[in-house]
């Protein structure tokens, strides 16, 4: 398959960021103000997306729901000349020395390309709590709301055991629902299990009850049981989307994620990967960071100034004329946050 190549000039960027999560919409923020044409095409959705409200941001309060914190984001990409655009990549090809890529709105061009399309979590069968009213999938962002409060911890592997023992320091009362399978933990998992105060049940879940606020209050088991819980954690795996990635012939891990160095690069020329897509921990400020250093070193790679003296010595010296090296569009867009600022 040849991807066919944007009949406008328009749709040609230095960074188009694949994916609107915070890494990848803090990648195009700093594309953007550090003065290079950006685009993000975002399918919309995520994880970040999904939760009710932002916790272990920094500045952010935690009444902040996800959307209300990427919406932000995206206008601020958009008030410093950044593009935004509501597509989803269908496929994607090297150009020459840049990348060609296709959505169902037609295909854009770019010198480089960001991929944050993230991982989606692997759903337990119902019946489930409401996400984000008593069933959760990060630990380190959620564990603090269930201090001394009864916990579960779904999954039958090593992940799940794990987190089911991490929740003691949180919890006296833990329970791992097995949910009718067979346990494939290790057997080491089995000894440090067998040694710490968690209840394994078996039985499958059958039933939810919520309370008036739609917050998870007990789980109904085929065995005739009920146990009351506050909420818990699904430990049943990642899916990463890595398919991007993949076709392009990027270095992935054993797991699926995309390999990258310290700023973000892969092991394609001029292909980056940033957030949950890339190993590391899979945190909002942990994103946003692997967003701004990507963002730091593309600026790196595509700004025009200085000149090196190999250059120099071919082309001479650098004329009053060809400076700023910053397009059109960004001036403008630079001139009337300013003229914004003042007022």
């Amino acid at each position: 398959m040849t991807i066919s190549l944007p009949e406008s000039d328009e749709r040609h960027y230095e960074i188009v960021v694949v994916g609107g999560g915070p890494a990848g919409l803090t990648t195009a923020l700093y594309g953007a103000r550090l003065g290079n044409d950006t685009a993000v095409l975002d399918r919309g959705g995520g994880r970040a997306a999904m939760m009710q409200d932002t916790h272990n941001v920094i500045g952010i309060p935690e009444s902040i729901s996800g959307n209300e914190f990427l919406e932000t984001a995206r206008e601020q990409i958009q008030s410093y000349g950044g593009t935004y655009h509501r597509a989803f990549v269908t496929a994607i090809e090297r150009h020459e020395d840049g990348f060609v890529l296709d959505t169902a709105d037609g295909s854009f061009l770019a010198d480089r390309v960001v991929l944050a399309t993230g991982f989606s979590d692997a759903r337990p069968d119902p019946p489930l709590p409401r996400t984000g009213r008593g069933l959760h999938y990060c630990l380190h962002c959620d564990a603090y709301m269930f201090i001394d409060e009864p916990v579960y911890v779904m999954g039958h592997g090593d992940s799940a055991a794990y987190v089911a023992m991490i929740m003691l320091n949180f919890t006296p009362d833990v329970d791992l629902l097995l949910r009718g399978a067979e346990p494939t933990w290790s057997d080491e998992t089995e000894q440090l299990l067998s040694n710490h105060p968690v209840d394994v049940v078996s039985a499958d879940v059958t039933g939810v009850q919520n309370g008036p606020d739609g917050w998870l209050e007990a789980l109904e088991f085929e065995d005739g049981s009920l146990r009351e819980y506050r909420g818990g954690f699904a430990m049943y795996g990642s899916e990463y989307n890595h398919d991007l990635a993949a076709t392009l012939g990027a270095e992935l891990t054993d797991d699926g994620l995309v390999v990258v160095d310290d700023h973000g690069r892969t092991s394609v020329d001029g292909l980056y990967a940033v957030g949950d897509l890339t190993p590391g921990h899979n945190q909002i400020p942990v994103a946003m960071g692997q967003g701004a250093k990507a963002g730091l070193a593309l600026h790196k790679e595509l700004r025009e100034f200085p000149k090196s003296l190999a250059e120099l010595e071919t082309e001479g010296s650098v004329a009053p004329t060809d400076v700023p090296a910053i397009s059109e569009t960004l001036r403008r867009q630079a001139a009337a946050q300013s003229s914004a600022d003042g007022d």
